[in-house]
This record gives C-alpha cells, structure tokens and sequence, in this order.
C-alpha cells in the first residue's frame, strides 16, 4: 500500500518517532498474565484491536495463541510486520487496516478480545459504542475482554465535557477523546454484553494521590477484564 492508502496519514500515529517508540514499548505485563491464562485447550483466537507496532500482539502469539491484530495506521502495522517476521511468528499473527467500530471479522469467533488504549481515542459516544458492539459482536460466549482506556480521573473535576456528549473531553489532547468513570465503564460494558470478571477487578492506574496537582501529561488508566455474557 502507498501512503495514500494510510487513513492516519498526516497524524502522529503515523508518525516515524511515535511508530518507533512504540516499536520500542514493552507488553502490558497484566495482559500477557492473563492471555496464559485464558487460553483455550487446544489453543485459541485473539483480536488484537489497535494493536500499534504489536507490542502485546507478538508476545501474546508466542504464548501460542492465533492473533490477529489490527490498525488504522499503516507504519505501525508494518512495524509489527517486521516484528512478527524477526521472532518467526508470521503464521501466528495476521495483521489488517480496520477501523475499531468495523472489525473484518466474522460473529462469535473470537477466544480473547484486546482494546488497549484504542477506545479511548473514539471521538464520539456514538462512535465508542459502536466499536464496542462490534467487539462484542465478534466474541464467543465467555470470552475474555480486557480494557485498557482513560479514567475520567485524568482531569479536574470541574471540567465538562463537549457539548453534547457524556464522557468525552478535549481537555488532554486537544482532540476528541473519551474520558470514563468506573460506573460509566461498568455500564457501557454491560449494555454491550460483557461482565466483569471477578477473578480480576478492576484497577485504576497513575491516579494522583490527594492534595497533588493534575500534570495533565499522565492519563489516569482502567484496566479490567470482562467476560461476554453467554
């Protein structure tokens, strides 16, 4: 594909210092922890949703599972190419252009969902509940989902959102992006289909302790693990 064919294009996920840094990034450790875990007997089929340079991708293949991982950002995709060629896992990892709330994959056939810093770049509440129907939509029952997105604790309380929408925020970034508090999250998981998995709760990451002053240039993370309800 040419750069034309790239929809990040001009972005700074297309960029060559953000591709290359996070070439560069470690695998979520909690991730990889529980995709051991979760593996299915005999092996099982992971959807890797914005899944970058593949990072968690290619980690998460060597554990034996069958990944497929996709982006919107055509450097970052040949970025996790060529990783994926370096640790021999072209068989195990296939990678493909889509966006987050069209996945190119068929219903219930997904063992393990991945959204890991990707929904909270969705630019609308319309456009974060699509992308998470589509994940439940290709989920079989009991499938494991792990989230890893914004935490409404990233900014001061007294800032609103854009007009019209329920949690997102421009405050961060300059751009839209959707900021949530854990009984939004539990909610729009719910209504979706997914449950949480009380074998891991959920945590909320870099979160300021009292009486400290919100930088802005840290986001506050929620991480947590659901289950598609059968």
């Amino acid at each position: 594909m040419t750069v034309s064919d790239d929809p990040s294009a001009g972005s700074r996920w297309s960029a060559a210092d953000t591709v290359a840094g996070f070439s560069q990034s470690p695998p979520n450790a909690t991730l990889i922890q529980f995709a051991a875990q979760a593996m299915p007997a005999g092996g099982g089929r992971l959807l890797d949703i914005g899944c970058g340079a593949g990072r968690n991708a290619v980690p998460i293949a060597q554990l034996g599972w069958e990944v497929l991982g996709l982006d919107l950002s055509m450097p970052m995709l040949r970025a996790a190419a060529a990783r994926t060629r370096v640790e021999q896992l072209s068989g195990c990892v296939r990678l493909a252009l889509a966006r987050m709330d069209a996945l190119p994959v068929a219903d219930r056939c997904v063992d393990f969902v991945v959204a890991h810093g990707i929904w909270n770049l969705a630019r609308s509440a319309a456009e974060f509940r699509a992308a998470v129907r589509e994940a439940a939509r290709v989920a079989r029952p009991g499938a494991a989902l792990f989230v890893f997105t914004f935490s409404r604790n990233t900014l001061p309380p007294h800032v609103q959102p854009v007009g019209g929408e329920p949690f997102v925020f421009t405050e961060f970034s300059g751009e839209p992006q959707v900021f949530l508090t854990a009984e939004q999250l539990g909610l729009e998981m719910h209504a979706a289909g997914f449950a949480p998995d009380t074998a891991a709760p959920l945590q909320e990451h870099n979160l300021p302790r009292p009486g400290t002053l919100r930088t802005g240039k840290v986001p506050v993370i929620y991480e947590a693990l659901f289950r598609r309800v059968p």
